[in-house]
């Protein structure tokens, strides 16, 4: 509890204000390149749920044209191809895209490790976050469904992973979710970009893998 209330958040402001020193050069050049190759700005902005359902104003590098669909998930589109910048196709395959989001972690808007910000009209994995408590903590950078998965798996999967994380929440889970995303993102796993069909039949068994370890010999019906 200690951890929860205190100790992670702390580690949020200290880890997120290094990393945003550390790296501002390259966080510069990535801008520098997204604004010389597409028109449009260098962020992409959008609202997103955050903790108990507070809308906030979420960053990314911006990976999509600016004529792209608006507030509609990646995995929903139709013709991802046609609307995602060939920098954007690297950005979103090494989760580059992802590191202004460093700076909702030092506002508090979101924390290092926590179930990913839902896009307002993701009704479903909203509702399906509620019933499992995933949406009373702040949302991550990178979370147990990341690395269990990602896009690969459905919303119900999605859900029940998020709201394990909520409930065995401490140190060591932190530190493992994020050693496990590291590995994720060098071996680019778990990206998919456009209308799914269906979810992977080597990640369903990663899913019924993980819930024996967890106890959970059933994937939730």
């Amino acid at each position: 509890m200690i951890y929860q209330k205190y100790i992670k958040r702390l580690l949020d402001i200290t880890i997120s204000s290094v990393s945003i020193i550390v790296t501002s050069p390259f966080l510069g050049v990535i801008a520098l390149i997204i604004k010389a190759t597409s028109k449009g700005p260098v962020l992409f902005k959008q609202h997103r749920y955050g903790r108990h359902q507070r809308p906030f104003v979420c960053y990314k590098f911006r990976s999509m044209y600016i004529t792209a669909p608006k507030d509609m998930p990646t995995w929903k589109l139709e013709n991802p191809e046609d609307h995602i910048t060939a920098v954007g196709k690297f950005l979103r395959k090494t989760s580059m895209d992802e590191l202004p989001q460093l700076f909702n972690i030092f506002k508090g808007e979101m924390s290092l490790i926590g179930p990913r910000p839902v896009v307002l009209k993701e009704i479903e994995l909203i509702e399906a976050r509620e019933e499992v408590g995933a949406n009373d903590v702040r949302p991550g950078l990178t979370g147990w469904a990341q690395i269990n998965g990602r896009d690969l798996v459905g919303t119900k999967e999605k859900a029940d992973l998020d709201g394990r994380y909520v409930k065995r929440m401490s140190f060591f889970v932190d530190c493992k979710a994020f050693i496990k995303t590291i590995a994720y993102v060098l071996k680019t796993e778990g990206v998919q970009e456009g209308k799914q069909e269906g979810i992977k039949k080597e990640y369903v068994c990663e899913y019924e893998k993980f819930s024996k370890e967890e106890g959970t010999h059933n994937m939730p019906q």
